[in-house]
């Protein structure tokens, strides 16, 4: 069953779509049809349901906007593309909140120097935000770039995960 819930956050309200305990699609929206629209055919469901509460990823979403920038990082995510996409999406969560990265550096990061427009095009197409952090890549020239979810909340992101501590792991 695919269902998906709506949490009001400081930056709107944000939607994730999940499926058998997967996000497989998320964004600052609170119309589940901007996001349908953006699963791999092979992933998108028929028909969504609308829960008032997803467990796991709703407490994330929650402690992420409440200050804790380090919560949506273990969020199980599904994502479909080609292979180099797929690589850099799982690239993309090993950069850490705080530290962006510019399109040129997350190229070289998915081990291929020369792609930066195909980088570029792994954050574009990105199902998934916030949970594969494609804001936290910036453009070469260090300016913000992009972002499907406008501008205003890039930067509130950008801002959140700098000026919030990080936690330290749990003994």
């Amino acid at each position: 069953m695919t269902s998906y819930s709506t949490v009001d956050t400081p930056i709107g309200p944000f939607t994730a779509v999940v499926r058998d305990d997967e996000v497989i699609a998320s964004g600052w929206t609170a119309d589940v049809n901007d996001l349908v629209g953006l699963i791999h055919p092979s992933l998108r469901p028929a028909e969504v349901s609308q829960r008032p509460d997803l467990g796991r990823v709703t407490r994330a979403v929650r402690a992420y906007h409440e200050g804790d920038v380090q919560a949506i990082e273990d969020v199980p995510v599904n994502q479909r593309s080609g292979e180099f996409i797929q690589h850099a999406w799982k690239v993309l969560r090993t950069v850490p909140a705080g530290s962006p990265v510019t399109y040129a550096q997350f190229a070289d990061l998915a081990g291929r120097p020369a792609a930066v427009r195909a980088a570029a095009s792994a954050c574009a197409r990105n199902p998934v935000a916030l949970f594969v952090p494609c804001h936290r890549v910036l453009r070469t020239d260090g300016s913000i770039g992009g972002f499907r979810w406008g501008l205003t909340v890039k930067q509130w992101l950008l801002t959140h995960e700098d000026a919030t501590p990080i936690r330290e792991p749990e003994s």
